[in-house]
């Protein structure tokens, strides 16, 4: 049984660009993903809520303005965990404390300020 050039030829180039295609699908989806990291500055956002907290604390003069702000203390440290689990989900990303990272790379994102509006939201 012979089989012509033209055959040999039509399934090379089938094949070559099924593997384009599954190398390109191979970058767009795992490597190129992989690249990205976030990074975040917990204890920037901790600071501000800890000077906010304290403002709140020392220009009150009543109780009951007191234990609004301790109301708000505990709702930060409840938001702060459930925050932090939800960046790798919402940059599809590895997320790291910004102290860990030794130089930013085009591949590094800064999600502090969306942590901070995810602590900040009701």
């Amino acid at each position: 049984m012979s089989i012509s050039l033209r055959t040999v030829l039509a399934s090379a180039l089938v094949s070559a660009v099924i593997a384009a295609i599954g190398i390109a699908l191979y970058d767009r989806l795992v490597v190129r993903p992989a690249l990205v990291v976030g990074m975040v500055d917990v204890a920037e956002v901790y600071r501000s809520k800890e000077a906010e907290f304290t403002q709140i604390l020392t220009q009150t003069r009543s109780d009951e303005d007191r234990q609004k702000a301790m109301q708000l203390a505990k709702a930060f440290a409840q938001r702060l965990p459930l925050a932090l689990e939800e960046l790798p989900r919402d940059c599809n990303c590895l997320v790291v404390l910004k102290s860990a990272v030794a130089g930013a790379t085009p591949h590094t994102l800064d999600l502090t300020s969306l942590l901070r509006k995810k602590v900040d939201a009701p």
